[in-house]
């Protein structure tokens, strides 16, 4: 029962220092130690003040009695053997001050090296999360949140990092001088507790009202994002069409939705800034003369009081402005959180056995597939002999793609059992499995970087990787255009291909498959949107490997599959025939139809 309501305390009031502390660990109480050590020395350095007071009345009159609890400073000083005059108190008081410079440095530079271990250690780890993400979670994923997680929502957790350990230093601040003070004059203190208590009441109702502003800016950035990737990637259609300016307003409308609620925050961050000084000084006022006038107090220990509370106040009112800016961002401190929780629960599970090379066959066994509450496989069964080519048949919708990423392992079977050389895909390395395949796509994979690392995948430069490089480049027929261009293998492609024929762009993703010496190729309509003499040519240099890779071929063009070793014709998420291209013309009636209507 304790131990149920103190973690629900914690998560309640400690919730983002637990974030924090589960990222940083004993790194946190470093820092606040060190940032104890600056108001400790800060603290004693303004405690040489009140012998100076003493000194202005009579500089014969100083002792430890006079001092009251603070004494034990005049007594330091003469047990060391110095005379308390003023050249000594002076002393003292610069040496505690030099003293807080070094430890407020030192506290400087492990914040910022802290900081940067914070996001860097944010960034890596998203970046593993992701790659790991199994494929079925990332299509159901929200690519705008993708996007800006990744990138925007970093930078402003760290904001949210730097804005709450600002105001937990701030916090750790007042404790120290707040002590001091107590110490000092009690009832002071107690008076001062009183007023900055109320003025924080203040703050709570701004400090709600940009939280939840935080939270609206967070969500409608990732809704931007999500825009500004569909924008980009049917800009060609938009603007074909004329509804590029009817997308455009659509933009405007959520750039507009950002700023009024980043521009309500602005304003109740100014807010904040406008208050501080003028609340400060109204508290401190009305103390003092509260406590001259009513309980009598001393001018000498209230002035010196005073500049603890003082200090405490300051940073008491940079707290309170350090965590409405924490605030300002926390929407991104949560969407962070919850975003490394889907990360987690999205990950694909690998088992432990793994496959230096694909040596036998492929078998399926009842497999079948759902997806969002549809069956898309029907209990198929398949078996694959290595080195055979095959391919796969259809109307859209008929399963040829859900199958190949159940080949592939993209996705995983829903029941059924797949296995590869007779291991099941449940205990297999999806990973390692992967290493061994080349995926081409219609829409060739082009790197925004040189020909070499385009194929070579960032690999060195070594005499045994551009042999590798140039027989790859041979075998995908684009050898003699490399060598024609003036920087050849280093020459930089653009964005996604721009400067390349889609030809070449498609050869470029054949060489580069090759290149990964892989045992299974994927062509998933690999020539379908290329020109009938480009996809000749290609298709001529692919006729080649046939029997040298084990081949999957999902194709509309039934010419491209003429020389496939099996043909299997899918409906319905079933195969529904099988057989080679002259077998099929003559058994299937749905195939010969095909043949016919595309004139083969």
């Amino acid at each position: 029962m304790i131990y149920s309501k103190l973690t629900e305390f914690i998560k309640k009031y400690f919730k983002s220092f637990t974030y924090f502390y589960q990222r940083l660990r004993y790194r946190i109480f470093i820092g606040m130690a060190l940032s104890i050590s600056v108001g400790v020395l800060d603290g004693f350095g303004l405690a040489m003040f009140l012998p100076l007071l003493q000194m202005a009345d009579d500089p014969t009159s100083v002792s430890a009695e006079s001092l009251g609890k603070l004494g034990f400073l005049v007594e330091g000083i003469e047990n060391i053997g110095l005379s308390l005059d003023l050249l000594t108190v002076l002393l003292i008081m610069s040496v505690f001050f030099i003293l807080k410079g070094v430890a407020q440095y030192i506290n400087s530079v492990y914040g910022v090296i802290l900081r940067q271990f914070f996001i860097r250690n944010i960034r890596v780890k998203l970046s593993k999360a992701l790659s790991g993400m199994a494929y079925k979670a990332f299509v159901l994923s929200d690519a705008g949140r993708i996007q800006n997680t990744m990138s925007g929502e970093v930078t402003r957790i760290s904001q949210a990092y730097q804005s709450y350990f600002g105001a937990f230093q701030q916090i750790v601040t007042v404790i120290v001088y707040m002590v001091f003070a107590i110490y000092v004059d009690a009832q002071f203190a107690l008076l001062t507790c009183l007023g900055a208590g109320i003025t924080n009441l203040i703050y709570n109702k701004i400090y709600r009202a940009t939280k939840l502003s935080s939270k609206k800016v967070t969500a409608a950035r990732n809704h931007y994002q999500g825009l500004i990737m569909q924008f980009v990637s049917n800009f060609k259609y938009l603007k074909a069409t004329g509804y590029i300016k009817e997308y455009n307003n659509k933009l405007i409308k959520s750039i507009h939705n950002i700023e009024e609620h980043n521009l309500r925050i602005g304003k109740l961050g100014s807010i904040v800034t406008a208050m501080r000084e003028p609340l400060l000084i109204l508290v401190v006022s009305t103390v003092i003369l509260v406590q001259i006038k009513v309980l009598g107090g001393s001018l000498g220990t209230i002035l010196v009081s005073l500049l603890f509370f003082y200090r405490a106040l300051s940073s008491l009112i940079q707290m309170q402005t350090f965590y409405n800016q924490f605030l300002a961002v926390s929407g991104s401190m949560n969407n962070m959180a919850s975003f490394e929780q889907e990360l987690d629960l999205s990950k694909e599970k690998q088992g432990k056995q793994k496959i230096t090379s694909f040596s036998k066959n492929i078998e399926l066994k009842d497999v079948k597939f759902d997806y969002s509450g549809h069956t898309i496989l029907k209990n198929l069964s398949l078996k694959i002999v290595k080195n055979q080519t095959i391919a796969f048949v259809g109307e859209s919708g008929s399963g040829k793609t859900t199958l190949i990423n159940i080949l592939t392992g993209l996705m995983p079977v829903s029941s059924g059992v797949m296995t590869v050389d007779g291991i099941n895909t449940k205990d297999l390395s999806l990973e390692n499995y992967q290493r061994r395949i080349g995926y081409i796509t219609q829409e060739p994979v082009v790197f925004n970087d040189t020909i070499f690392n385009n194929i070579c995948f960032w690999a060195e430069p070594t005499p045994e990787n551009l042999a590798r490089f140039e027989w790859a480049t041979r075998q995908a027929s684009i050898y003699e255009f490399i060598k024609s261009l003036p920087h050849k293998e280093n020459t930089l492609l653009g964005n996604n291909g721009i400067n390349l024929s889609g030809g070449q762009k498609q050869r470029i993703s054949i060489a580069r498959e090759l290149y990964k010496d892989v045992d299974i190729l994927v062509l998933d309509e690999a020539t379908s949107s290329l020109d009938s003499e480009t996809e000749e040519a290609i298709q001529k240099g692919l006729e080649e490997l046939q029997g040298k890779y084990t081949i999957f071929i999902v194709a509309h063009r039934l010419s491209t599959i003429k020389n496939a070793d099996r043909i299997l014709v899918m409906n319905n998420g079933k195969i529904i025939d099988e057989g080679c291209f002259s077998e099929l013309v003559m058994s299937s009636a749905k195939f010969n139809k095909m043949v016919e209507l595309q004139e083969v």
